[in-house]
């Protein structure tokens, strides 16, 4: 590394980037995570111009006017939208550098992003491109499993198997670690996103009513389930009557929501079995042992540990925080270079 280099890593705040599909999470190096916002951009549609980002856009979603669009610029973890990404990243880079003294701060940081193993090189170069295109100085991505198992505290450098089950928003990544690589890599576009259509499908088919996916996500997080609760639950769902055009109010129950998950719960389940399955004899013992780790907005889900754990025949275990692990991941490769080395998928030179 050159003195150049050493001079900007000592005076920058580095930033670790967990870029979702749903949601968006940053921590900078030395002061923990201190953004998360959804990953939604309200532009104007008539100069382009970005008009939010984060929180406020989404409050603006189903609710503009006909020149306002509020969009989620990537789908199933890859960008759709480049201008669009590029603009929310040098959003989430300046207001993590907010209240910094203006004399000592250097606005260019290194940038460590998290990204589904499902992604090809192109795509993940597009990441990088959208990063150093926001301000960043140097930027590295590495798949979201790896980075989940390192933010979970996983011992990923052992000769000893472990797996992790990352449910996002748009992708859920299943990865058998072993000796700081991944041995087996499972990667399916259901998710978070997919059990909110669920729940839009359902009002419509069964209610003739229509919601949109932000209410369905609320009644998720309210009411959603994997597993029988002790104390069902209801809500009010609030929508369009289909028939008549009105406003309607219909009362659903945990019981009703948790039959609607079961069909992507199902597909998350078959995709895990695939990956034990593939897994070599001499690591099966060690997961039999550990058990399985849930990271993601997914393993938010009430009971789903139980839901697992009878389904898969082996232990499951939700980790801490699990909404945070592939930022906090992110952040620690950033304090530690043979780490990064390891774990980037693409990127710049490190020294």
């Amino acid at each position: 590394m050159s003195f150049i280099d050493s001079i900007w890593d000592f005076f920058t705040n580095d930033i670790g980037v967990d870029l979702g599909t749903a949601n968006t999470m940053v921590t900078v190096k030395g002061r923990g995570i201190i953004i998360k916002e959804p990953s939604v951009v309200a532009l104007n549609k008539r100069n382009k111009q970005v008009l939010a980002v984060g929180s406020e856009a989404r409050r603006m979603i189903g609710r503009t006017p006909a020149n306002i669009v509020a969009i989620k610029p990537l789908s199933d973890g890859v960008i759709s939208d480049f201008d669009t990404t590029e603009a929310m990243i040098r959003y989430f880079i300046r207001k993590a550098h907010e209240g910094e003294s203006r004399a000592f701060k250097i606005p260019r940081p290194r940038v460590v992003i998290g990204i589904p193993s499902i992604v090809t090189e192109v795509e993940a170069r597009a990441v990088i491109d959208a990063a150093l295109s926001a301000g960043a100085r140097k930027a590295y991505v590495i798949e979201e499993p790896m980075a989940a198992s390192i933010g979970a505290g996983l011992s990923i450098d052992e000769a000893s198997g472990n797996m992790i089950v990352d449910i996002g928003g748009g992708t859920t990544d299943i990865a058998v670690i072993s000796l700081g690589g991944i041995v087996v890599d499972r990667t399916i576009r259901i998710a978070g996103a997919e059990m909110d259509e669920e729940i839009v499908d359902f009002a419509r088919h069964k209610y003739n009513l229509l919601i949109g996916e932000k209410t369905a996500e609320d009644i998720k997080i309210a009411i959603g389930s994997a597993s029988s609760l002790k104390k069902e639950k209801e809500y009010s769902m609030k929508g369009r009557d289909l028939v008549s055009g009105l406003p309607k109010v219909i009362r659903v129950t945990s019981v009703e929501v948790r039959e609607v998950l079961m069909r992507p719960l199902g597909q998350i389940t078959d995709a895990i079995k695939d990956a034990i399955e593939s897994t070599p004899p001499e690591l099966l013992s060690d997961l039999l042992e550990k058990g399985i780790t849930l990271a993601g907005g997914g393993a938010l889900l009430r009971g789903i540990d139980k839901y697992f754990t009878k389904k898969l025949k082996t232990p499951v275990n939700i980790a801490e925080d699990p909404i945070s692990c592939v930022v906090r991941g992110a952040g620690k490769v950033l304090e530690d270079i043979e780490l990064l080395s390891k774990a980037q998928v693409a990127g710049d030179d490190l020294i």
